[in-house]
């Protein structure tokens, strides 16, 4: 198989940060202040002063200045940047062009070579791994930043203080899947914490593409199986991705399924 860059790597834990639209600092009383307006549209104020939310014309969008900035949709469009897309996207709400349109990954669009069969077994070994690296740096940077509620911080000390986990670092896949047999409790906890961060907009135990974006659209251009296995993880191909497939998704045992886990 050729050599290919492993995107699972301690280097790039803090490439995930949500986009947020900025709110501004006002010192007079702002209808639109406390509104809060999902990705795509603005608050406005109408003749009675009644703030409600309208799509964003994307002329008001900042210019893009990074290649980075730039993020690629379902359509195979490159869109300036993700406030560009969403403005568009908000443009045709209703339209079963709309429905079909996602954000697909982070920059421009580019031709992603397809995932083979080995490959995508090959994808939850690395991903499974990196999810208890990313716990294990928050936990060691958590003392003033409060990245980690105090339920996390427990879970994830018993890990952090365990002599038998594996550093991070690059590892062979057959040394990844050797510790998850030998170390299988060590990765519960991290597969059920990234479900519980991406359940957000509804916190309903479900991952809609909406949802699976933050995780997903930096990954892509960098893991061309990210697509294959997301879609994998969906086994009733009903759009959505449960607790129950998302945790089968990375081989964690059927009764250790805990949804007090996803805290």
């Amino acid at each position: 198989m050729r050599n290919k860059i492993l995107w699972f790597d301690k280097t790039k834990i803090e490439l995930f940060v949500e986009l947020e639209l900025c709110q501004s600092d006002h010192r007079v009383l702002d209808p639109c202040l406390n509104h809060h307006c999902k990705k795509g549209k603005v608050c406005e104020v109408d003749e009675e002063n009644t703030p409600m939310c309208v799509c964003q014309d994307p002329t008001t969008c900042p210019a893009a200045i990074e290649e980075f900035e730039h993020v690629c949709a379902t359509d195979n469009t490159t869109y300036d940047s993700s406030c560009h897309f969403f403005a568009q996207k908000c443009s045709l709400e209703g339209t079963k062009k709309g429905h079909k349109l996602h954000l697909d990954y982070i920059g421009p669009c580019k031709f992603i070579e397809a995932c083979m069969d080995a490959e995508l077994n090959e994808f939850p070994l690395r991903m499974r791994d990196w999810l208890k690296n990313v716990l294990v740096s928050l936990y060691e940077r958590d003392e003033e930043n409060n990245l980690l509620t105090e339920k996390q911080m427990l879970r994830v000390k018993k890990i952090y203080e365990n002599e038998k986990r594996l550093q991070a670092g690059e590892h062979s896949l057959d040394l990844l899947a050797h510790d998850f047999e030998k170390n299988y409790n060590m990765y519960i906890f991290p597969v059920h914490w990234q479900f519980g961060q991406l359940d957000q907009h509804p916190v309903d135990g479900f991952l809609s593409h909406t949802e699976l974006a933050p995780l997903r659209a930096p990954l892509i251009p960098m893991e061309h199986c990210t697509t294959r296995f997301f879609e994998q993880c969906d086994a009733d191909n009903d759009k959505y991705i449960a607790l129950e497939e998302w945790a089968n998704c990375f081989s964690i045992k059927e009764q250790d399924v805990n949804k007090d886990l996803v805290i």
